[in-house]
């Protein structure tokens, strides 16, 4: 079995977005529930392409649908913690992209989880698989490696 590796740092993450916790996020152990760690993951990635020009939730023709998704976790998070989520893309493919995203607890350089999760771009009303659009191309592009 291999070592587990290291949490990244911030400087191994793109862009950044800022994910308030709330008191319904903690769990009876007093942290932020697994589950919620997802939620985040998700909210972080959409609001950067909504705010990037390559999604309009309610109109776009293409739209991503996910079909992996892991989370590693290092220390707890707790409400009223300040949350930054790190993103980067791992991976940009034809019709699919591979979101890593880190989350910073406060000021901590260091992420307190990380994880990633694959969406395959489709089209809306068929579902099928289709070629990532360019604006999202362009949208994505400075998050690669």
């Amino acid at each position: 079995m291999s070592a587990r590796a290291s949490p990244r740092s911030r400087a191994a993450f793109r862009a950044f977005r800022a994910i308030t916790t709330r008191w319904m996020d903690n769990d009876v152990y007093g942290h932020v529930n697994n589950v919620i760690y997802y939620s985040y993951f998700d909210t972080a990635v959409n609001q950067y392409l909504i705010e990037e020009g390559a999604l309009d939730i309610a109109s776009s023709a293409v739209i991503g649908l996910v079909v992996e998704t892991q989370c590693r976790y290092a220390r707890p998070i707790s409400f009223p913690d300040r949350v930054t989520a790190g993103i980067r893309v791992g991976r940009l493919g034809t019709s699919s992209v591979r979101y890593e995203i880190g989350l910073f607890r406060n000021h901590e350089d260091v992420a307190s989880a990380e994880g990633h999760f694959v969406h395959v771009y489709v089209d809306r009303a068929t579902t099928r698989p289709v070629p990532l659009p360019d604006d999202l191309r362009r949208a994505l592009a400075p998050l690669a490696d």
